[in-house]
Formats: structure tokens, sequence, C-alpha cells
């Protein structure tokens, strides 16, 4: 009984080993491709038992191998492995992910100080720029400053040299005038007794105050360079004619007067005209409230005449881009282009109420007009400035804008503008911002001119600001 028991506790060790090795070789097939030949070996039984049939009740034999895992726990390993493999691979995926991300932040950060370093660079390159720029607009505006001052220096020493022309001329005429008395004494001194010539010795006196009235006019607006009169005739009669020979007006060498019954002065040339003298030109007036002597042109036939011709353009000979001191003197020539002065003005208009009359003639010659009724100038604490009244006439009224302004010149500026109206409109002239006429300005030949500016001699309502117009002149009579 005891060895049938223990062939076939043999033969189910045997069996029970085979399973396992084949248990085993499978699971290892599963980790491996290939399995070894010895693990095939060993699960093999080459015994052969002969079992005598026999009728076995109970128990039989036990199985003292431990526990083998079965299908289903490898399974479930297998599935955890698994699990675990694909996990780690998605770590190791998100892992490279995330190196990949690092690398370009750090690429972009490389880039990113590139380039605040570029536009640090950058910057400070148009910080340079900006600075230098202001430097050569602060040069550039240094350099204009230094052309303006050399501009008004030449201007000026152009105006001393022709105001030293014209004393070097009446100082010339004066000494003729002078020899010309002298030698008429002295004739008139052999002709006389001994009791005459001491009433002849008392005339030269009178020469030294004429000598002084010479100077009180030495600032006279035009061309004094042509010679004097000469006296038209002796005087050998009554003694007290002799004044009348050397009446100023008579001696100095005012070029283009009239014939006219009276030497003068006149207080204007409504005083010219109301004294009988009606021929146009040049006479010489006395201001009443400044005892002052000057020259102008009196316009005896327009309008009825009496006109104080205070302003006159007509062929560009002269010069109207002038400093304060010259507009406020006066320069020009009488029997052309001038500009009487504002000073004069000034003292012209505070002897009575005035009206102004502007005549105006453009290069087709059509003539126009525009007056207003009154007219006066403040003194030059308040720059001159102008007082217009009411207008009427055919030219259009570009004037009554620059009412109640100040005068203005290149080196004066008082006009409302941010700049110098005069160094754009080249002149001086009662400018607001910038200016409806502008009568001073530069005379441009043809009418239409192309200018930078609008810089010509122009009446904005009649024919516009662009042309520059032939003939303008300016004049006041008392209203």
């Amino acid at each position: 009984m005891d060895r049938p028991l223990a062939a076939a506790l043999t033969l189910l060790l045997c069996v029970a080993a085979q399973k396992a090795g084949g248990q085993m070789a499978r699971a290892d097939g599963e980790r491996k491709q290939s399995p070894h030949p010895s693990a095939l070996k060993a699960g093999r039984c080459s015994y052969t038992f002969i079992v005598p049939q026999q009728k076995i009740a109970g128990a039989l034999c036990s199985n003292t191998q431990p526990p083998t895992a079965n299908q289903s726990d490898v399974a479930a390993l297998r599935s955890e492995l698994q699990r675990q493999q694909e996990q780690l691979e998605k770590l190791q995926r998100q892992l490279d992910y995330e190196g990949s991300l690092a690398t370009e932040v750090r690429a972009l950060r490389e880039d990113s100080d590139g380039t605040n370093s570029r536009v640090a660079q950058l910057y400070a390159q148009l910080l340079r720029e900006v600075t230098h720029k202001k430097e050569q607009a602060l040069e550039n505006q240094r350099l204009e400053g230094l052309l303006l001052n050399a501009t008004t220096q030449a201007l000026q020493v152009t105006s001393s040299y022709r105001d030293l022309e014209k004393k070097y001329g009446e100082l010339t005429s004066m000494m003729s005038s002078q020899n010309q008395f002298i030698a008429k004494l002295e004739k008139q001194c052999q002709c006389r007794d001994s009791s005459q010539p001491s009433l002849a010795m008392t005339e030269p006196p009178k020469s030294h105050n004429d000598e002084r009235h010479n100077d009180s006019i030495r600032d006279v607006q035009r061309d004094q360079s042509a010679p004097s009169h000469q006296p038209q005739e002796k005087t050998h009669g009554d003694p007290s004619l002799l004044p009348s020979t050397t009446s100023p007006p008579t001696e100095l060498p005012f070029v283009g007067f009239p014939v006219t019954k009276s030497p003068g002065p006149w207080r204007d040339c409504q005083h010219v005209l109301d004294s009988g003298e009606t021929t146009s030109g040049i006479y010489l007036l006395r201001l009443q409230s400044a005892n002052r002597l000057f020259q102008a042109w009196c316009e005896q036939s327009q309008a009825q005449g009496g006109w104080t011709v205070i302003q006159r353009r007509q062929d560009g000979s002269v010069n109207f881009f002038r400093t304060w001191e010259q507009y406020k003197q006066g320069f020009g020539n009488l029997n052309g282009e001038y500009w009487l002065g504002l000073e004069h003005l000034y003292w012209l208009t505070q002897q009575a109420k005035h009206k102004l009359r502007v005549v105006l003639e453009d290069w087709q010659g059509r003539q126009v007009f525009a007056e207003y009724d009154s007219f006066h100038l403040e003194p030059e604490s308040d720059w001159y400035r102008l007082r217009l009244g009411q207008y009427h006439g055919n030219a259009g009224d570009s004037l009554s804008w620059h009412n109640n302004k100040a005068f203005t010149t290149l080196d004066r500026d008082k006009d409302g503008y941010a700049g110098n109206c005069a160094h754009y409109q080249k002149g001086g002239w009662w400018y607001h911002v910038c200016a409806h006429s502008n009568l001073n300005g530069v005379w441009y030949r043809g009418g239409h001119y192309r200018s930078r500016y609008q810089d010509g001699v122009y009446w904005a309502e009649f024919h516009g600001g662009s042309y520059s117009l032939k003939r303008v002149s300016m004049m006041i009579k008392p209203s």
C-alpha cells in the first residue's frame, strides 16, 4: 500500500512541477522573447510508473510545495507593470517637454536681454541726436541774431553816411552863402558913407542866427546835393531890406522849390494853399507845437489841394526796410520816394484835427483812394500808436484792421504776432498779426510777385496781398 501511494505522490509532484515549470516558462516568455532551454528541460518528467488499479478512499497525498501564483494575479501584475511603464514614459515625455520649455525660456530671456541692450543703445543715440539738433538750432538762432545785428548796423552806417553827406552839402552851401553875403556887404560898404557901415556891420549876427536856424533842419529827408540858389538881386537901397536877401529858405539848398510869393515857413500845406500857393512841390513847414522846421511835398492838384504828403512809393529807388530811429526821423527823397517821419507826423497831427487820404495805382493805370475822416498818432512813449476815423472811398478798407496798433520796425517789435511782422513784411508799419496793408514793403515790378512772405507794397482790398502796387501815396490835411 505504501509503494503505490509513494508512486502516486511522485507522479503528482512531477505533474505539479511540470505545470509550474510551464507557467514559469510562459511568464518568462512574456518578459523575454526567447526562453532558456534548460528551463524547458527542468519541467519535463521522464519517469514511468505502473500503478495498479485500486480503489482509494480519502486523502492520498498532500502538496508540500508553496502555493503557486494563479493566472489572474499574473495578469494583474502584468497590467500594473504596464501602467507603471506608461506612467514612466508619460513622465519622461513631460520631463522632455518641460526641458524644451526651459530651453526656450532661457533663449527668450537671452533675446530679451539683447533687445533691451539694443533699445538702450538706440535711446542713447536718439538722445545724443536730439541734443545735437538742439545745439544746432541754438547756433542757428545765434547766427541769425548776429546777421540781423550786422544788417541793422549796416543800415545805421549807411544812414549815418547819408546824413554826413547831407550835412557836408549844407555846410558847403552855408559857406558859399556866407561868402556871397560878405562880398555883398563889402560892396555896400564901399558905396556908403562912414555912418552906413555901422548898420551893415550889424548884419553878420543874423547870419549866425541863420546858421543855428540851418542846424535845426539838418535832418531833412531828401537829396541835398544840388547847388544852392543864388541871391536874385543886390540891394542898394534901405538897409532894412538886407534880411530878406539872407532869408534861410532862399539860401539853403532846397532843390525843387516852386516859385512862391513868400518864402514861408508855413504851418502845413493847407496854410500854403490858403496863402495863394497852388503849385505842388516842396515847401518849408514849421511845427508850431514843437517849433521844428522840416520840408514836405505839398500836393495841391488832388482833392481840392492842401495835402501834406507823408509817404510815397513810385519806383523802388528807396529802401524802406529801416530801423526805428530812421522811421522816427524820416528818410528818402522828397522829389521821389520818402517817409516824412513819425515824430513830424505826431507833431503835425497835434496842431489840428487831420484826415488821411491814401491814393493807390496798379500796373494797369487804375487809380483808387481810401479816406479816413480822422488821423493822428500817439507820442513815442506809446510807440506812435495809430488812431483812425471812419473810412470812405473806392479802394476798400485795409487800414482799419491796423487801428489802435503800435508802430513796429525790425528793431522794435510791438505787434501782436509771436514773431516780428516787420521781419517778414520787410518794412515798418502799424502791424497787427500781421497786415492787411503794407505800403512800406518791398516794391516789386509788374504787380503779382512771388516771395516766401507777403512782403510787397499791397492793399489787401485792392488786388490782394500778392500784388505789389505801382504807385502809392499817403497824405493828410486839416479836416
